[in-house]
């Protein structure tokens, strides 16, 4: 009898061996870091399953209208997604077939009573608001603007919210200061109202083709070789002072997927993903 019991004592005890190797091959893994204040989270790598959202699943794009915005909603459409936009304008000027199956919204982040209608039914949120100008206009819209979206959305019991911030340049930081310290604290406010659900994207450069009016211009004509030689020579990224002017631009394209991605995935990571890793999710999407 004794003999029995520890053969199946022995037994359990491999079949515990065999799942713990199992999980730790197939498992997704996820390295953070919380070094600086203003980064609690910094997602480095994870791999997600790319699966269609759901048809319930409803996206609101702040500022769905502008280049990168653009470009999220015809993502998240193609994704079978139902798809609000809202910014100060209203309707977009894009003339695309696409831009139909949107709704536009119009409305002024900086107050309230003007656009909380746009969060009603919406179960995520990608925000793309940021704007250049005096130091106290930048903070107010890269900041204030977007904290007032964070807290609403979070009072509203929205799932996720992705944030399109920016890379640091270094030097660049202290000429653009209002810029750079709205975007940071609406990264600490995201980070706190979501800190399951939110995703800070940091690109540097974005280019892809840019409509003005009829006009479409293509940025990526400087943009895509830039690219292919800085994304290999990370290594330049981390000189004193001028590394940061060496972080490779990125396509619009990859921020749109990566984003609609973070927005409607439930396991992909909280935190932040700089430029780097908006490329290598991107890449997982494209094989």
């Amino acid at each position: 009898m004794s003999s029995m019991a520890s053969r199946l004592i022995h037994s359990r005890h491999s079949l515990s061996r065999l799942y713990a190797m199992g999980g730790s091959k197939n498992g997704r893994f996820l390295s953070t870091e919380s070094n600086k204040v203003d980064e609690p989270f910094k997602a480095e790598e994870a791999e997600t399953v790319d699966v269609p959202p759901p048809p319930s699943e409803k996206l609101l794009v702040l500022g769905g209208n502008g280049f990168v915005g653009s470009h999220i909603c015809r993502e998240a459409l193609n994704r079978g997604l139902t798809v609000a936009s809202l910014s100060r304008s209203g309707r977009s000027s894009l003339h695309d077939s696409w831009s139909k199956n949107v709704t536009w919204h119009q409305g002024n982040l900086l107050s309230s009573d003007s656009w909380k209608d746009a969060l009603n039914g919406v179960t995520s949120v990608i925000s793309c608001v940021g704007g250049f100008g005096s130091n106290s206009y930048m903070y107010k819209i890269n900041g204030t603007a977007n904290i007032n979206a964070i807290r609403a959305a979070a009072e509203k019991g929205v799932k996720r919210f992705v944030y399109i911030s920016a890379a640091d340049f270094g030097l660049a930081n202290y000429l653009l200061q209002g810029y750079y310290e709205g975007k940071r604290a609406a990264e600490t406010e995201l980070l706190t109202k979501f800190p399951y659900g939110g995703v800070i994207l940091r690109p540097g450069f974005i280019y892809g083709t840019r409509s003005v009016g009829r006009v479409k211009l293509p940025l990526g004509v400087v943009g895509s070789p830039l690219e292919m030689v800085l994304q290999h020579a990370k290594s330049l990224n981390q000189l004193p002072l001028v590394g940061p002017l060496f972080t490779p631009p990125v396509n619009v394209t990859a921020v749109a997927k990566v984003a609609v991605r973070a927005a409607t995935d439930p396991v992909f990571p909280p935190g932040i993903v700089d430029v780097y890793g908006i490329q290598r999710f991107s890449q997982q999407m494209s094989r």
